[in-house]
């Protein structure tokens, strides 16, 4: 029986021997495990804060060396690199503050007094020659018209000082330029309304909508529009419906975004502008603001199926809102052709306003006055230079000053 025994025994010292093996093998097996988990789950924290940092904003890190808010030290370790990571936030693209209009006015007449226009260096010429016989107002009637005011004012100017030099036998320069601005000014007519239709009517937005042939500033002047009428405390919506040019909804948007002014546009190009104009007005409207600023698409005014477009986007959009402004941007270095293009477009959709464009220099600034006298509509802005807040409200009698020089 004794080796039965033995064998016994041994058998069972064999069993205890590999379940001890086996259960330090589950150990080893289970503390692999447990490291292999949390080392993945620490590779996809990390992984994620790099993304987070790299798609971002970086933390600021000024300083951890020497320790964080709550005066604890850090060297810059994962827990601080965590806790900044939280805590940074992209920063909001900033607004800008538009010069207001009364510095816009003055900078204005600054500009215009500067001005070395053709018209004034050849009046003065003219009137100091001291010899006013029939070609020398001849020579005066066509500076006038060289600068753009047109046969009518032109003429009707020439004649009216005429009789004053002759009734009062004056012939000094000075009073006659004197003479020659107050009548100047009577033609700008000064009694004009020039306001813009900036606030809510009835319970509804303003709709101002902008019109313009090709290449004559029209988006820009609508971004520097709404940069006035921010400065003025309006609130502003615009409606990008020139959907033909490329990226001019993006520079409409852009524009806006400048100084916190919301665009209303179109996903596609080529969408139906009238569609576009309609739903900027719409939504103008829930949003309670103020105006709502309409952009269209450049044409030739000789285009008879664009600009029947054209009144169809008027139309479309007042089966939801009057129009209450319909402002035609004009090129004043267009001349008389400028007048054509003013004639044609509001005969198409009632131009109520004018705006001028590139009035750098006064040579050819009269057309001022040959468009408010053919149309009947005043002109209510001017731009004078290529920066942000070059547009300002026209000042007749800066304007009439700057024409005739000093």
């Amino acid at each position: 029986m004794a080796p039965a025994g033995d064998g016994a025994v041994c058998e069972t010292d064999d069993v205890d021997w590999l379940l001890n093996d086996l259960w330090a093998l589950i150990t080893v097996v289970g503390v692999l495990l447990v490291a292999g988990v949390g080392a993945i789950i620490g590779l996809v924290r990390g992984g994620t804060r790099r993304r987070r940092i790299d798609a971002g904003t970086r933390p600021d890190l000024t300083g951890v060396s020497g320790g964080d808010a709550h005066g604890s030290t850090a060297t810059g370790g994962v827990d601080t690199l965590e806790r900044s990571d939280v805590l940074t936030e992209p920063s909001a693209p900033s607004v800008e503050t538009p010069e207001s209009t009364r510095s816009r006015l003055r900078r204005l007449r600054s500009r215009l007094a500067r001005s070395d226009s053709a018209l004034s260096r050849g009046l003065l010429s003219l009137l100091q020659g001291g010899q006013l016989d029939e070609d020398t107002w001849d020579d005066v009637e066509s500076t006038l018209l060289a600068a753009d005011l047109g046969v009518e004012a032109s003429a009707s100017l020439v004649a009216r000082l005429k009789e004053r030099v002759a009734a009062e036998g004056v012939r000094d320069a000075a009073t006659m330029r004197g003479w020659l601005l107050e009548d100047l000014y009577t033609e700008l007519q000064p009694q004009m309304d020039r306001r813009i239709a900036s606030s809510r009517v009835g319970g509804r937005p303003a709709v101002v909508m902008v019109v313009g042939v090709n290449g004559t500033g029209k988006t820009t002047t609508i971004g520097k529009l709404a940069r006035v009428l921010v400065a003025e405390d309006r609130d502003v919506m615009l409606g990008a419906a020139d959907t033909f040019r490329a990226a001019a909804a993006d520079q409409l948007e852009t524009w806006g975004a400048r100084v916190g002014v919301p665009t209303v546009r179109s996903d596609r190009d080529g969408a139906d502008p009238a569609s576009v104009a309609y739903q900027a007005v719409r939504e103008a409207n829930e949003a309670e603001a103020d105006v709502v600023l309409l952009d269209t698409a450049g044409r030739l005014h000789n285009k008879t199926d664009l600009m029947n477009e054209l009144a169809k986007v008027k139309r479309v959009v007042e089966k939801q809102s009057p129009i209450d402004e319909v402002l035609l941007v004009l090129d004043a270095t267009t001349g008389q052709n400028g007048m054509r293009q003013a004639e044609v477009f509001s005969e198409v959709v009632e131009v109520t306003g004018i705006v001028l464009t590139k009035l750098d220099g006064t040579a050819k600034g009269g057309i001022v006055v040959a468009v408010q006298k053919a149309l009947g509509v005043p002109v209510k802005l001017v731009g004078l230079g290529e920066g942000p807040d070059d547009l300002a409200p026209f000042d007749p009698k800066a304007f009439a000053e700057a024409l005739l020089g000093s």
